[in-house]
């Protein structure tokens, strides 16, 4: 943010589809050079098959933007609630359950 321009207000609408939220426990990540790709989805156990919810598409530039957001609000969750302890990693747990992450675009 620029300390030389005021802030600015954004109204933002949230519709009714879209504040009931959807529920993902996975999040597969590609990139080129021009863009970002978010599936959300989730994964069952003894269900090696999912399905994407929802795709977020963005530059490079928003995904930065997007990643120190959530690194700030991450820091003030745990702050205030205390470590989020990640339990095994990730890429385990996915051939556990028989998935196979998809790989980047080049």
């Amino acid at each position: 943010m620029n300390p030389n321009q005021p802030n600015q207000q954004i109204n933002v609408e949230l519709g009714e589809k879209e504040a009931e939220g959807i529920y993902s426990n996975l999040a597969l990540i590609s990139h080129s050079p021009a863009e970002f790709v978010l599936d959300f989805t989730r994964m069952l156990p003894g269900v090696p098959k999912t399905k994407v919810y929802a795709r977020i598409i963005m530059t490079p530039q928003h995904a930065k933007s997007f990643h120190k957001a959530l690194e700030d609000n991450i820091g003030k969750y745990e702050k205030q609630f205390g470590e989020i302890k990640i339990h095994g990693d990730a890429q385990n747990m996915q051939q556990q359950m028989g998935f196979t992450p998809l790989q980047d675009k080049k």
